[in-house]
């Protein structure tokens, strides 16, 4: 029954994001790939334990995961470990739930983007991409997600999800605080060198500036992400921690960011193929 389940869901995704991908686009693998990535998630995980699973669905609170562990303490009780970026939406609800197609299979070109219209103005394309990566860069009109990731270890900010572990505490709670922007030709609209500026408060390293005015943030239990988890799951377990409303952001100061930061980040992170299969979802409280 559960398989089924399972199978049904994965259906039931595919059709809905259909209209939205780009046939004949030959960037764009087809449905096949994704749903056999997904099949391939399904069986290395059935019965071995893995907890809850992300990114996923913040508009549906449905999930059957069993494994539980106790939620991290709020962001400012732990030290702020890693900032980084994806281009498009890891996760999908509020306003970011146009999908962007399927991608070339490997996280790149996928995830979803902002719902809403831009202006003619906030979208003008600059004269050259920001944060140039292997997989191209950025320009306007484009959809991020920001992952503040907070560690209970002792540590410091710095690179990965190693800045984030400890020799003294091999399995911290882990938080990771979301924000989807977009990024606008608009030097009126927030600056990313504002909203990554973190010191040292209280006896933790602190992001100063978090977002807290894009709607109640969806909490769940889930893991970390990334497309290098789309066919085996990710063993840690992250408190998350999900804007629904986006932000915008100046592109310009983005590109500011990219060429020097605390973190080593200089290009956008693939996305994780969202988690459809309820045996991988936390149910939300």
């Amino acid at each position: 029954m559960k398989r089924v389940s399972f199978l049904l869901s994965v259906t039931a995704l595919v059709l809905s994001i259909k209209a939205d991908a780009r046939p004949g686009d030959p960037n764009q693998v087809g449905d096949e790939v994704i749903a056999r990535q997904r099949s391939n998630l399904e069986e290395n995980t059935r019965g071995k334990g893995f907890g809850p699973q992300s990114p996923r669905d913040i508009d549906s609170v449905a999930g059957n995961n069993q494994v539980t562990f106790a939620a991290a303490p709020p962001y400012s009780e732990m030290n702020l470990c890693n900032i980084h970026f994806h281009k498009n939406a890891e996760h999908t609800g509020g306003q970011y739930k146009q999908y962007a197609g399927n991608g070339d299979g490997q996280g790149y070109q996928t995830g979803y983007i902002y719902s809403g219209k831009l202006t003619k103005r906030e979208k003008a394309p600059l004269t050259r991409e920001v944060c140039p990566g292997k997989r191209g860069g950025l320009q306007s009109g484009d959809t991020i997600e920001i992952h503040y990731v907070h560690s209970s270890a002792r540590v410091k900010p710095g690179h990965t999800l190693g800045a984030c572990l400890s020799d003294s505490i091999k399995n911290p709670q882990l938080r990771v605080e979301a924000q989807v922007m977009v990024l606008v030709n608009d030097a009126n609209a927030m600056d990313f060198l504002d909203l990554t500026r973190y010191d040292m408060k209280n006896g933790f390293y602190r992001a100063l500036t978090i977002p807290n005015n894009t709607g109640t943030p969806v909490v769940y239990s889930g893991s970390t992400t990334g497309p290098g988890y789309n066919e085996v799951a990710s063993p840690f377990q992250v408190t998350w921690s999900v804007r629904p409303n986006i932000l915008k952001v100046n592109i310009e100061t983005l590109g500011k960011w990219c060429q020097g930061n605390a973190f080593d980040e200089d290009h956008a992170h693939g996305v994780r193929n969202l988690i459809v299969n309820p045996e991988l979802l936390s149910p939300i409280k």
